[in-house]
């Protein structure tokens, strides 16, 4: 058998990235912006709850939390950094900080109307909770679409499971979820669900019948993301008491393994882990090691000779919504 490959460049080969749609969609390297529009979130401001999920610091989630809500300095100094870093040339304006449909429509309005008036942005990427987004957000994210914008709404799911969701204190059941995928798509929207791997009492089968239920309710893209214990949270207490044990790095990379064969191959993959920085991980460490991380799931498909949809079919029922 052929040694497995040491860099990440081939992933894609394997796998059905965001990264790659882009690339094919626009014929050039697109990338992600991700932007602080100054919202705040309902488990947090008290209509849900106070102090959010358990495992909540923004900061771990987006790196941008701290900046000033104003879109267009954000937008200048990313472009910047991307441009050297990459040579993309055109964005995807992501709206990553908190809870970014929680305001009035007219303030959601001029937001995403701030980045869709620059000439690079090609489109919006909404992050949010099942249970934000009203009629009239929906109506307005596919007024861009209608427009001839990408837009993707970002769910923020975790897990399918309603125990799970509230040991976490997440404040929504899956039937927040469920509505508005179902919204969403009789509107035309894509939508991608984000989920958390090894959240407090779910392993491998969890995660699992996770992504079963989000399939058969259809889904353009999926998040994937490790559990990471970061400091200022209640999981980091239950942690340090021994109430909460990490995910290894081996059952991890194996987990997601597992949910790329189990995926239909037309379902986008934006993202196959997250990382939070040293200054505010605290467990595990290799929540730091990204390309370790990736490396390591396209070593695994690669050594089980597999790739995204090895192990399923295409769900019948559900027309994806993406345009080519």
């Amino acid at each position: 058998m052929p040694s497995p490959p040491t860099q990440h460049r081939t992933l894609s080969d394997r796998v059905n990235t965001f990264g790659q749609y882009l690339l094919k969609r626009y014929g050039q390297r697109v990338h992600k912006l991700a932007l602080n529009a100054g919202f705040t979130c309902p488990n947090r401001d008290g209509s849900k709850g106070h102090g959010g999920c358990t495992f909540c610091n923004n900061v771990s989630f987006g790196p941008n939390a701290k900046r000033s809500p104003q879109i267009d300095p954000q937008l200048e100094a990313g472009r910047g950094v991307l441009a050297k870093r990459t040579g993309a040339r055109r964005f995807m304006a992501y709206f990553q900080t908190y809870t970014n449909t929680y305001d009035e429509i007219e303030v959601l309005r001029e937001r995403y109307d701030s980045a869709l008036t620059q000439p690079d942005v090609v489109g919006l990427s909404v992050g949010t909770r099942p249970d934000c987004v009203p009629e009239a957000v929906l109506d307005l994210l596919a007024s861009y679409r209608a427009k001839g914008k990408e837009v993707w709404l970002e769910l923020g799911l975790q897990s399918a499971d309603d125990a799970t969701l509230a040991r976490v204190n997440r404040g929504h059941g899956f039937e927040e979820y469920r509505t508005a995928v179902t919204a969403a798509h009789r509107r035309g929207i894509q939508v991608c669900t984000h989920l958390i791997i090894g959240l407090p009492g779910e392993g491998r089968d969890a995660a699992l019948t996770t992504l079963d239920r989000v399939l058969e309710l259809g889904v353009e893209g999926l998040k994937l993301h490790p559990l990471h214990v970061v400091r200022h949270t209640q999981l980091a207490i239950q942690w340090r008491r021994g109430e909460y044990a990490p995910l290894t790095l081996e059952d991890y990379i194996g987990i997601c393994a597992d949910l790329v064969e189990r995926t239909p191959p037309a379902v986008i993959y934006h993202r196959l882990t997250g990382t939070a920085s040293k200054d505010i991980l605290l467990a595990p460490d290799w929540c730091s090691q990204k390309w370790a991380v990736l490396n390591g799931i396209e070593a695994e498909l690669y050594r089980r000779g597999t790739r995204q949809g090895d192990k399923t079919a295409p769900t019948p029922h559900h027309q994806l919504v993406r345009t080519a």
